[in-house]
């Protein structure tokens, strides 16, 4: 069946009358004589006449006055995403995420070597990130092994192979439990050409894309993988945040715990050398272990919503 023509005046008269006037399409089908089933295609011819154009000012997504308090007050670069979609922390990592993707995604060069780490802001984040054009050469490395036996969506070698795929770059795994047993156990897993490969590869990279938890916020309290008799020995250590499974104090010193010894994922002194560290963080519960981070030089750059960048500016004033 052909479709039916309208000419430009009936279109404009559409138009005026459904975005100027704000008039119901049941009304507008009678002031211009068709039937109401007809406006919204009308609408849509008017558009691509292009007799409608739309205009939305430009709308910018970073908060540069927390950006420019967050390096005076802390001495750390940042990226503030502002927070326009209430309080809720899926909301907060969804905003995060989308926005603060085309940056991140900016800092991958050709031919560097990227470490990258689990998180469930993370996740969001790479499911948004991709190369503005194409890069050589880019190199993926698993951070830190798996937490558990069922590799979940924000895990280190998912999110590591999405980036790699997005990039057409290699990309080399980490094949072990992030949190083995017992000491010997992680010692013999380090000493396998694979795993030694493997990390030989993250002691040479120029990016690391990494998350922050705490005692009472991690990847690893939600996975269930930390009992809570390690979660006393921790506290009782000074523990106030994790980076790559790893548990650090107020300083951003690993806490001397059997712990630090099962764990399999770059070591803290080795993140301390790579030029470029991004910490992405959502909410405004973690801003102690943020900035134990940033005293400790384990980060270089911080990702963060608005309302935690403004709650960690509150505490370290207090």
């Amino acid at each position: 069946m052909p479709q039916p023509t309208y000419s430009d005046e009936q279109l404009i008269l559409a138009a005026r009358l459904y975005f100027i006037d704000g008039l119901p399409q049941m009304q507008i089908g009678k002031l211009v004589n068709v039937s109401q089933s007809k406006i919204s295609r009308m609408l849509a011819m008017a558009r691509e006449r292009g007799l409608v154009r739309v205009t939305v000012p430009e709308y910018d997504p970073r908060n540069g006055t927390l950006e420019r308090e967050l390096k005076s007050q802390l001495g750390v670069d940042a990226i503030v995403i502002r927070s326009t979609t209430g309080n809720k922390i899926q909301d907060l990592r969804q905003a995060l995420g989308y926005f603060a993707a085309p940056l991140v995604s900016e800092m991958i060069r050709p031919r560097q070597v990227v470490a990258v780490a689990g998180g469930r802001t993370m996740r969001l984040l790479v499911d948004h990130m991709h190369p503005k054009q194409p890069t050589e050469s880019v190199t993926v490395v698993q951070a830190m092994g798996s937490i558990d036996s069922s590799a979940g969506a924000y895990d280190a070698m998912e999110l590591g192979r999405q980036i790699a795929s997005a990039w057409n770059g290699a990309f080399l795994t980490l094949n072990t439990p992030a949190i083995l047993p017992d000491a010997g156990m992680c010692r013999q897993l380090q000493r396998l050409d694979q795993i030694r490969g493997v990390f030989q590869r993250l002691a040479k990279a120029d990016l690391a894309l990494v998350g922050i938890g705490s005692l009472e916020n991690s990847v690893f309290l939600e996975r269930k993988v930390l009992s809570s008799r390690e979660l006393s020995m921790l506290r009782e250590a000074g523990a106030v945040g994790e980076v790559l499974g790893r548990f650090y104090d107020s300083n951003g010193r690993e806490c001397e715990t059997p712990f630090r010894d099962r764990v399999i994922s770059l070591p803290l002194e080795k993140l301390r050398r790579i030029p470029q560290v991004v910490a992405v963080v959502a909410g405004s519960d973690r801003s102690a272990a943020v900035r134990a981070a940033i005293r400790g030089g384990l980060i270089k750059t911080l990702v963060i919503d608005g309302n935690g960048a403004g709650a960690m500016i509150t505490s370290s004033t207090e």
